[in-house]
C-alpha cells in the first residue's frame, strides 16, 4: 500500500470518528444529558481509548519490526514493564466509595476501576515532575 493510500485512509477514518463524536455530543445536548446519552458517550469514549492504544501499540510493533527488528524485543519488554505497572496499581487500588457521596450507588467494580486511573495518573505527574527536573539538570551540568 503506497503512502499516500495509507494516508488518505487515516485522514477518512479520522473524520468518520469526529463525526461519529459529534453525533453523540449533540445528541447529548439534544436530550438534555440523560442517562442513555452520558452513557452512550462513555462507551464511545472508552472504545476510542482501546482502539487508540491498541492501534499504538500494534503500529508501533509493526513500524519496530519493519525498521529495526532488534527493537522488537526492547518494545516487547516496555509493554510486559508497563503491564506489570498497570496490574500492580489496580491490585493496590482500594475500590473504597467516595467520602460524602450521596448519589447512585457505584459498583465495586467501577470504583476499582476508578482508583487504579486516578492512581495511575499521580504515578505518570509524579514522573513527568521528576523528568522535568532530572532534565533540567542534566541540561545544566552537561551545559556549563
Amino acid at each position: 500500500m503506497s503512502s499516500s493510500k495509507f494516508e488518505t485512509i487515516v485522514k477518512i477514518t479520522l473524520w468518520v470518528l469526529m463525526i461519529v463524536s459529534t453525533a453523540i455530543t449533540v445528541w447529548g445536548y439534544a436530550v438534555g444529558f440523560n442517562d442513555a446519552s452520558v452513557n452512550t458517550l462513555l462507551y464511545w469514549a472508552y472504545a476510542l481509548v482501546v482502539v487508540g492504544i491498541a492501534a499504538a501499540v500494534l503500529f508501533g510493533i509493526a513500524i519496530s519490526a519493519i525498521n529495526n527488528p532488534k527493537n522488537l524485543l526492547k518494545m516487547l519488554i516496555e509493554l510486559v514493564v508497563v503491564v506489570v505497572v498497570v496490574g500492580a496499581v489496580y491490585l493496590l487500588s482500594s475500590g473504597a466509595p467516595a467520602m460524602g457521596y450521596v448519589g447512585k450507588e457505584v459498583s465495586p467494580m467501577t470504583l476499582k476501576l476508578t482508583d487504579t486511573v486516578l492512581n495511575l495518573t499521580y504515578i505518570l505527574c509524579a514522573l513527568t515532575v521528576l523528568a522535568i527536573i532530572y532534565g533540567a539538570i542534566r541540561n545544566a551540568i552537561l551545559n556549563k
